[in-house]
C-alpha cells in the first residue's frame, strides 16, 4: 500500500470516517481560535474547566431526554454559563482568586456529572459523555458542529479588535467606553458553545485538547494573533486527519488519538518552532 492509498482510502472508502473528519475538522475550525484568546489572555486552564463545568448540564439533559442532542446541549450552556458567572462572582465578593473559583466549582462539576450520567445510564453512555463519538456522528451532531464552527470564525471577525483590545489592555477598553464586559461575556458564551457542540465529538474530558493544543503550538510559530488563528486552525485540522488515520489503521480510540496527534504538534512546535522553541533558543545561547 502506498502512502497516497493509507492517508485517501480510508476515507473514499467509509463514510463515517468521512463524516468524522467533516465533524473533526469544523470544530478544529472553531474552538482552536478560540484558544489562541484564551493563551493571550492567560486563561489556558479555564477552557479545561469549563469543559468540565458543562457536564453536569449535559447529564441533566441526558437524564431528562436520553441521547437527545438539544437537551444536552441546552443544559450544557447553562451550567457553563452558570459556573464561569458564579467563579467570577466569588472572586470579586471573596479573597479566593477567579482561577482558584474555576477549578473548585469545575472539580464539582466533575463529580455531579458523573454521578448524574450513572443514576440512569451504564458505563457506554457514560464514556459516550466523557470521550465522545468522532466515529458515529448522526447528521444533526454534524450540522450542529459546523453551525457552530460558522458563527464563532463571524462573531470573532466582527469583535477582533476588541477582543485583542482586551486581551491586551481590558482597562483601556473600558476607560474608553468599549464595551470590555459585553466583550468578555460574549467570548465567553462563545467558548461555552463550542464546548458543549464539541463533546459529541470528542466528549466532555478531551474536547479541551482540539482548543488548546493547536493554539499553544501556533504560538511558537507566529507572534501576532492574526497568524496564529489560521495556523491554529491548521494544526487541529492535521490533527483531525492524523489521529483518524492512526485511529483506523491500528485500531486504537479515535478521540484519544486525536488529542495525541494535537499533543506531537505541540512537542515539536516546542522544539523546533521559530518563535521561542529550543533549537532557536540554543542557536542564540551558542552565538552570544
Amino acid at each position: 500500500m502506498s502512502l497516497a492509498q493509507w492517508v485517501v482510502s480510508p476515507f473514499l472508502d467509509y463514510g463515517f470516517m468521512r463524516r468524522a473528519l467533516a465533524g473533526a475538522s469544523a470544530l478544529s475550525l472553531g474552538a482552536a481560535p478560540l484558544g489562541v484568546f484564551l493563551v493571550l489572555r492567560r486563561m489556558s486552564l479555564m477552557g479545561d474547566a469549563m469543559s468540565h463545568a458543562i457536564l453536569p448540564g449535559v447529564a441533566a439533559g441526558f437524564l431528562l431526554s436520553g441521547l437527545s442532542l438539544g437537551a444536552m446541549m441546552l443544559g450544557g450552556i447553562a451550567t457553563g454559563l452558570a459556573v464561569a458567572l458564579l467563579a467570577g462572582l466569588v472572586a470579586r465578593l471573596t479573597p479566593l482568586r477567579e482561577d482558584a473559583s474555576f477549578a473548585a466549582f469545575y472539580l464539582i462539576s466533575l463529580g455531579l456529572g458523573v454521578l448524574l450520567v450513572s443514576l440512569r445510564g451504564s458505563n457506554m453512555d457514560l464514556l459516550h459523555v466523557l470521550f465522545g463519538t468522532v466515529l458515529g456522528l448522526d447528521d444533526a451532531a454534524l450540522l450542529l458542529v459546523t453551525i457552530t464552527a460558522s458563527v464563532t470564525l463571524l462573531v470573532l471577525a466582527a469583535i477582533y479588535r476588541l477582543l485583542v483590545a482586551e486581551c491586551l489592555d481590558p482597562g483601556f477598553l473600558r476607560a474608553s467606553g468599549g464595551g470590555g464586559g459585553w466583550v468578555h461575556m460574549g467570548f465567553l458564551v462563545l467558548v461555552v458553545v463550542n464546548l458543549v457542540a464539541g463533546f459529541q465529538v470528542l466528549g466532555t474530558l478531551m474536547v479541551v485538547g482540539i482548543m488548546m493544543l493547536p493554539a499553544a503550538a501556533a504560538r511558537f510559530w507566529a507572534r501576532s494573533a492574526a497568524r496564529q488563528i489560521p495556523l491554529a486552525a491548521a494544526f487541529g485540522v492535521l490533527a483531525s486527519v492524523s489521529g483518524l488515520l492512526i485511529s483506523y489503521h491500528y485500531n486504537v480510540p479515535a478521540s484519544p488519538s486525536i488529542i495525541l496527534a494535537a499533543g506531537a504538534c505541540y512537542l515539536f512546535s516546542i522544539v523546533g518552532g521559530p518563535q521561542g522553541g529550543l533549537l532557536r533558543a540554543s542557536r542564540r545561547r551558542r552565538r552570544a
